[in-house]
């Protein structure tokens, strides 16, 4: 349900990045509310040294809030700062309305966004875990989380305030998702027993993912300017210029101060991540904070300990750029700019990702098949890049560049150069 809300960011959420001003900040919890259905009524900046231990803004930003819910009508307060239990608490019977904090508001955009089974239980685990230390004091308050922004209760599920009847479900879901763990390893392993490598999409949230995912394998999963429209992860097939066929993961958007409570729920999804071949980094070229938005993507990254694999960056988005910049963009070993919406610069994307990728490598050979080996002949235009064909004497002589795995099983028919 769409509620009227005051945005209320502080200067001591921006500090954790400095990259990140407070015009950036507001933006981005602007549109983090809009995602999870706010009517945004209203927006109060705050500058402080330290944060008030009652309050966090202390009691004279509190009464101008509270003016302001009163001349807006509004019904709920968003704080771009993680509060404390006993602040929360504080600022609710102060105020009068609803108060959640940045961490709330995006576990309940990822409960709307959950669609599998597993996503749903990732999302419930971080909520139950988020939600035990504030259970103290707020009675019939926590009984029953209905829908709506920062209320959508893990599962619709009545949440009681008894402690020992969350840490059940708590144990309960974690279970259940240990069972989807071993599934996906199963899966996995399954993955692994052919020569197939793991391409996983990373970056900033609303960076485009999800289209250049699309652009690259035909998938048609759901593209949107939402924040976290993607939550559930998503894996496909598709065929590079070599003609070896790769995975492509398309993951969770990151976000800055990314909840830690997320990040160890969803760890069963970003496996992909921690055992892909390469890592594509998506960024948005037209944003103003991309280079704070990349170093959160490091970040969490190196929480992940995936840091260190080879990684392509892919700058989206270009078609949103004027002429004159656009002509200024060149390409490197790392680095290809794109427009995944109009298919500009694929082409380029996939002879990098060809180029990078080690797993089936390519080597030049020299083959030659008897024309009745019609398995052969079929296989070898399937997977393997052929230069130069010739027939001789019942025998079709070829040249081609060909991935190691399909070489094996044409070791009978290769000749050397001289023949």
């Amino acid at each position: 349900m769409a509620r009227n809300a005051i945005a209320q960011p502080t200067a001591l959420d921006i500090g954790n990045l400095p990259g990140f001003s407070a015009e950036d900040s507001m933006a981005e919890l602007r549109e983090l509310s809009q995602s999870a259905g706010a009517i945004i009524a209203g927006q109060v900046v705050q500058r402080r040294s330290r944060p008030d231990p009652a309050t966090l803004i202390g009691s004279g930003k509190v009464e101008e809030l509270k003016g302001a819910l009163a001349a807006t009508d509004s019904e709920l307060v968003i704080f771009d700062h993680e509060l404390s239990p006993s602040q929360q608490r504080n600022l609710e019977r102060a105020l009068e309305v609803r108060v959640i904090d940045r961490t709330q508001l995006i576990l309940d955009i990822f409960a709307r966004h959950a669609r599998t089974r597993e996503g749903q239980l990732q999302v419930e685990l971080a909520q139950l875990e988020y939600m035990l230390p504030r259970l103290a004091g707020r009675g019939a308050q926590m009984s029953q989380l209905g829908g709506g922004i920062g209320t959508r209760g893990p599962g619709e599920t009545q949440l009681e305030t008894d402690r020992r009847k969350i840490y059940r479900r708590i144990r309960h879901v974690k279970e259940q998702l240990e069972n989807v763990r071993r599934i996906r390893g199963q899966q996995r392993q399954r993955r692994e027993s052919v020569p197939l490598a793991t391409v996983a999409l990373v970056g900033y949230t609303n960076a485009g993912k999800s289209t250049v995912f699309n652009a690259l394998t035909k998938a048609g999963v759901l593209e949107s300017s939402r924040m976290f429209a993607t939550l559930d992860p998503t894996l496909r097939q598709f065929k590079l210029p070599s003609k070896r066929e790769v995975l492509l993961s398309d993951t969770v958007g990151f976000i800055r101060n990314l909840p830690h409570t997320l990040v160890s729920a969803f760890r069963a999804t970003l496996e992909e991540v921690q055992r892909a071949s390469l890592l594509i980094e998506v960024s948005d070229v037209t944003s103003p904070a991309a280079l704070e938005q990349e170093a959160q993507v490091e970040e969490v990254l190196r929480e992940l300990e995936a840091n260190n694999k080879p990684r392509l960056r892919v700058m989206n988005k270009i078609d949103l750029l004027s002429p004159l910049k656009r002509e200024s963009l060149i390409d490197t070993d790392s680095t290809v700019h794109v427009s995944a919406h109009n298919r500009e610069g694929l082409d380029r994307l996939l002879e990098h990702i060809d180029r990078m990728i080690e797993q089936d490598p390519i080597s030049r050979t020299y083959l030659r098949v008897p024309q009745s080996e019609g398995k052969a002949l079929a296989a070898i235009d399937a997977k393997a890049v052929v230069l130069g064909k010739e027939y001789r004497d019942g025998f079709v002589e070829i040249e081609a560049d060909a991935p190691e795995s399909l070489l094996r099983t044409l070791r009978p028919f290769r000749m050397e150069r001289n023949g």
